[in-house]
């Protein structure tokens, strides 16, 4: 490790370390929270795209300022793509990109006023998909940010693609340029760019044929656009002054599945995957079973609610016949309740009836939680409220505790949407309130605490 001085003072450049995992290069070369990542091998670091880049390499050398002014170059030897274990105060490492699109589906533009500002933020920054796994319109992206993607051989990308239709798409995202933003993604493709592609299906406009057309288009990139997602347009009950969309009946979601299963077959034969998958809430609104494992493709799609539910059961599945073989032995009886959207009570009910079968001791109450704040058309858990909470499980029988689904809540804090505190409802219930992860595992081991 070498001391140097500066060179570089701008601003606009200064990256702020705000976490080092344990054990990591970085936390063993002395890298603290507070540090300013200065440059990496001399080059000056924009953004998340180059720092991914340049610390691929098995040496490179990291201009560290330290909060004192001191600066530190540190000489690292690692494996190839190792990871550094910094992560920054922000993640972009540049100022987020805001959606300059007016999509008729946007569920921002759906939000009643007087929520937290953060949750009104429409992005559309090509970094986020990378990062985090966000769709983007690639009306955002610049030629500059694909050939960076390109060159830096950044993936996947997560494209929200809605139509293949240059026209309709123009109509759908009210942007004359939505249609040309297409060819973007057929140039990542090109490239070797692995992908990931959403289609927002809203009734009467992209589903149907233009479903068709954009199956069979979207197809032809494959294996480099790896999985598309079908899901439909959530409609909350703030949509005065927007595009007048219709919601899907249980004859419309079978069209649909109809449409996905039969290209599902087809590209399997030809290519061994299923491609195009369709969300867990068609299924539902549909009455159909929930396809098997299988069908999955490995849940490229998981974040988009395709196979969460059938995930969630066969994890499930898996670690009951494991209890049920020790007998339950060291199941102490007890009383609790579950609380849920109404997509998944169903499937949590039928979890609870058979450990209440097989182990007696136990009494488990599921509720499913309407969605009164944007409305009964909404169904996720992951947009329940706290007020919604509160409203129907005052009064109800909820044992020695009740469980929530991670979802319910902000992202590493204990907040509902409405910006009510786990504490609160706490208090409001007279009931501890234990968090749960998304897996089966994770729910029978809440149950079983």
């Amino acid at each position: 490790m070498k001391k140097g001085k500066s060179v570089m003072e701008d601003g606009k450049h200064l990256h702020v370390v705000g976490q080092v995992a344990p054990d990591s290069i970085a936390g063993e070369l002395g890298v603290a929270p507070g540090d300013v990542l200065v440059e990496i091998n001399g080059n000056k670091i924009e953004d998340i795209f180059d720092y991914q880049y340049y610390t691929q390499d098995e040496y490179i050398e990291v201009l560290i300022r330290k909060p004192s002014g001191e600066e530190w170059i540190l000489e690292i030897d690692k494996e190839y793509d190792e990871d550094l274990g910094i992560t920054f105060e922000n993640g972009l490492m540049d100022d987020y990109r805001s959606c300059h699109n007016k999509c008729i589906f946007c569920f921002i533009d759906q939000m009643p006023e007087g929520m937290r500002d953060t949750l009104y933020f429409k992005d559309d920054d090509s970094r986020l998909s990378f990062l985090q796994g966000n769709y983007v319109t690639l009306t955002n992206m610049s030629d500059e940010d694909v050939d960076r993607i390109i060159k830096y051989r950044l993936s996947p990308i997560n494209v929200s693609f809605q139509t293949t239709n240059p026209e309709l798409r123009c109509r759908m995202l009210n942007n004359r340029f939505a249609g040309q933003a297409l060819e973007k993604a057929w140039k990542l493709a090109r490239a070797g760019i692995a992908m990931n592609g959403q289609i927002v299906l809203c009734k009467g406009i992209n589903d149907g044929e233009e479903l068709e057309r954009s199956i069979r288009d979207l197809s032809a990139y494959l294996p480099d656009l790896e999985s598309v997602s079908v899901v439909p347009v959530g409609l909350s009950r703030y949509r005065e002054g927007l595009y007048p969309l219709e919601p899907f009946t249980r004859e419309d979601a079978r069209q649909v599945l109809s449409v996905v299963h039969r290209w599902q077959d087809r590209l399997f034969a030809e290519y061994g995957v299923h491609f195009i998958h369709a969300s867990d809430e068609w299924y539902i609104l549909a009455g159909e079973e929930l396809p098997e494992e299988e069908r999955y493709d490995g849940y490229l799609q998981l974040e988009n609610g395709v196979g969460m539910l059938r995930l969630l059961m066969n994890e499930f599945q898996e670690a009951f016949e494991a209890l049920r073989s020790t007998q339950g032995v060291g199941i102490a009886p007890g009383e609790l309740s579950i609380a849920t959207g109404m997509l998944a009570c169903r499937f949590i009910s039928d979890m609870a009836e058979q450990l209440m079968a097989a182990f007696p001791q136990l009494k488990i109450h599921v509720y499913a939680v309407r969605n009164d704040f944007f409305g009964e058309m909404i169904t996720v858990s992951g947009l329940l409220t706290g007020q919604d909470l509160l409203a129907q499980l005052k009064g109800q029988k909820l044992g020695d505790r009740l469980l929530l689904p991670q979802n319910v809540l902000k992202s590493g804090e204990a907040v509902f949407l409405d910006d009510m505190t786990l504490a609160e409802l706490e208090k409001a219930l007279q009931v501890p309130i234990d968090i749960v992860k998304s897996s089966g595992q994770d729910l029978l081991d809440a149950i079983l605490k």
